[in-house]
């Protein structure tokens, strides 16, 4: 009961952020694509991929469940059907006779002849248990939790309270409301830790600008220009941009800030630090990093 009412507390908090594409550049002119998540996204059309007399046009899949285990029928199944989609792991999913099949931050449902697949949320009735949400929060912090601190911007008491993941935009007006009240959150017991997002993708000034912000020898000092308006010196080096950018698009952000919770819930939009401190106490009595 407590996660709900959390979550509507979140939804009546969040004043507003900034959409991906709406930067001052034309995100449509960046010629940015990435493969792996339109790879990804595929599984959301997965039902109308193929027309009935497309599917029966090819040969039928032969399923011999007792010459192999079912996550393998089934990884051949889905690489015959749907062959952009590589899972990241295949497992029992411990209700049904279904198997869940896991890409990225995404979780599909198939049964163990590798036949039919499933896509939605699954809850017990039972217990109540929100059991595709709590998974997918799991695989969240998997890949979260992948990422060294050394390629963030981290600011605030490592043994703060509480630890809150920003993806951010130096181009976007409330990521940079919520910079300019960083001493609230530390006060109030919340270290921010920074993940790259420009919004008009990796090919756009923003993507460059932000980067010079990563490969900055004073990052703070950088950062704290360019949330101010500034112009930040323009350098190269292998800046973590990409793979910030590529985990944004794994945990479906679509705008700046978002903010990701220690367990793995995201959170769209600037939320003011005392309004947040008080609904990360009240849904975490104990710290959550």
């Amino acid at each position: 009961m407590k996660k709900s009412v959390f979550i509507l507390f979140f939804v009546a908090l969040v004043s507003a952020g900034c959409n991906q594409g709406s930067s001052t550049e034309d995100s449509t002119a960046t010629g940015t694509t990435n493969n792996a998540s339109d790879a990804r996204t595929e599984v959301h059309n997965a039902v109308v991929i193929e027309s009935p007399a497309e599917a029966q046009a090819k040969p039928e899949i032969i399923i011999e469940t007792d010459a192999g285990d079912a996550a393998e029928v089934i990884r051949a199944s889905l690489a015959k059907r749907l062959p952009r989609l590589v899972p990241d792991s295949i497992q029992p999913a411990g209700f049904a006779g279904l198997y869940e099949v896991a890409f990225g931050t995404r979780v599909i449902y198939v049964t163990e002849d590798g036949r039919h697949l499933l896509q939605g949320k699954v809850i017990d009735l039972l217990t109540g248990s929100q059991i595709t949400e709590e998974r997918l929060q799991t695989l969240k912090l998997g890949l979260l939790s992948s990422l060294s601190e050394e390629n963030m911007i981290v600011y605030g008491d490592e043994n703060a309270r509480h630890t809150v993941t920003v993806f951010t935009d130096i181009d976007c007006g409330y990521c940079r409301k919520l910079h300019s009240e960083m001493d609230k959150y530390n006060e109030k017991g919340i270290r921010i830790r920074y993940l790259a997002y420009p919004r008009a993708g990796l090919m756009s000034q923003s993507a460059r600008d932000i980067a010079s912000v990563w490969c900055a020898d004073d990052r703070h000092a950088a950062m704290d220009i360019a949330k101010s308006g500034g112009k930040v010196e323009s350098r190269d080096c292998e800046s973590p941009v990409a793979e910030h950018y590529q985990l944004g698009q794994d945990f479906g952000i679509s705008g700046t800030p978002a903010l990701i919770l220690g367990n793995g819930e995201v959170v769209p939009g600037y939320v003011p630090a005392a309004r947040l401190a008080e609904a990360l106490d009240q849904q975490f009595p104990q710290p959550v990093k």
